[in-house]
């Protein structure tokens, strides 16, 4: 069965059991011409032209990479593990990986468990993975957000192939997961608005994100893309995944708001593709449309992908949630938090970082 075939099979199954509050007016996925799009261009380059900032990229320095170490820890696996209803605990394991327990529930989020996620792609500049897959008690979920090399890697799904109970991807990335390995009896693919219940007590519901999807020069969206709403007896999160700014999130919040915490895009964005990656004000943004308690930034701080100094995502996120009166949690790689426990601005490393905050 070609790929088509195989999506439109998996989009006839969404359908079937799609409930009903995803019938309505809410954004959804086009499907054309065997790749997926939706009413709005993401690729909204303000006036900047890619090929420009690609020179500027190969050249310009501007503080992309610390020159220094940064702080972080060893991520001290026992919070995580422990099976207890009423607790919530989150470990930022650098980008948008995480590591989540909430009610008992071990959930791993776009894992990483790489130096680098290409041959010739960055390599990290936070350290070392925090913590070894090695070390990990088995794991409930791992969510994907999309295909895209620095959220979907090969070698940590194969890794998990056997730790893990479930996977919960967007439509057509079950596919990737099928060629390394994975049982399909592990794998649930969704549509936008389409929830799940991978294990007793646990709804997972994949929503929309503007972003776009592919791992090569041929397949760009393909597969879908997605951010997702996680819901446990005690706690309700949000995860962004990849995304631009756009309404999406308010009609997110509208449906399944407030979150305890939002897990929200913080990095890589510039004014050639910030129709795909917002900007950190945009952030504070969509957490307030999103009706979050705790924002916890992500996609920032590890690898170098964008013209942006490495601390900037925190110094403007930093500011505009001040301005907002909301609450940001700012762990450190490898450092665990609990809810309510956001940790402190460790970014600041020197007088020169803190006077940009002034």
């Amino acid at each position: 069965m070609n790929i088509r075939l195989k999506i439109i099979a998996l989009t006839i199954g969404v359908i079937m059991t799609t409930p009903a509050h995803a019938l309505d007016s809410r954004p959804m996925p086009g499907f054309t011409d065997n790749r997926f799009h939706t009413d709005i261009d993401p690729f909204d380059t303000e006036g900047s032209s890619t090929l420009s900032t690609g020179i500027k990229f190969l050249f310009a320095r501007n503080n992309r990479t610390p020159d220094a170490a940064l702080p972080s820890q060893q991520a001290d696996i026992t919070p995580f593990s422990r099976r207890e209803e009423g607790m919530f605990n989150s470990t930022w394991l650098g980008h948008s990986s995480l590591m989540i327990n909430m009610d008992g529930f071990r959930i791993l989020l776009d894992p990483v468990f790489e130096e680098k996620v290409t041959l010739v792609g960055p390599k990290r500049f936070n350290g070392p993975v925090p913590a070894a897959l090695g070390d990990l008690p088995d794991i409930d979920l791992v969510i994907v957000s999309h295909d895209h090399y620095d959220h979907l890697n090969k070698a940590t799904v194969k890794a998990l192939k056997d730790k893990a109970a479930c996977f919960m991807v967007p439509l057509g990335v079950d596919a990737h997961l099928k060629n390394w390995g994975i049982p399909a009896s592990k794998i649930i693919a969704l549509n936008w608005w389409q929830s799940g219940t991978p294990v007793q007590g646990l709804t997972v519901t994949a929503t929309p994100g503007q972003h776009f999807s592919g791992r090569g020069l041929t397949d760009r969206n393909r597969t879908l893309w997605a951010s997702w709403v996680i819901a446990s007896p005690n706690y309700r999160i949000f995860f962004s995944g990849d995304s631009g700014y756009f309404d999406g999130f308010a009609a997110i919040g509208e449906a399944f708001g407030p979150f305890d915490m939002t897990f929200l895009e913080c990095g890589a964005y510039d004014p050639a593709w910030h129709g795909v990656h917002m900007y950190p004000e945009e952030t504070v943004q969509a957490h307030r449309d999103l009706k979050g308690k705790i924002l916890h930034p992500i996609h920032w701080g590890t690898f170098n992908l964008a013209l942006h100094p490495w601390y900037d995502p925190m110094v403007r996120l930093s500011k505009a949630a001040k301005a907002s009166g909301i609450s940001i949690a700012t762990p450190m790689a490898g450092q665990t938090i609990t809810f309510g426990d956001p940790g402190r601005p460790w970014w600041e490393i020197n007088e020169a970082l803190a006077a940009l905050q002034e």
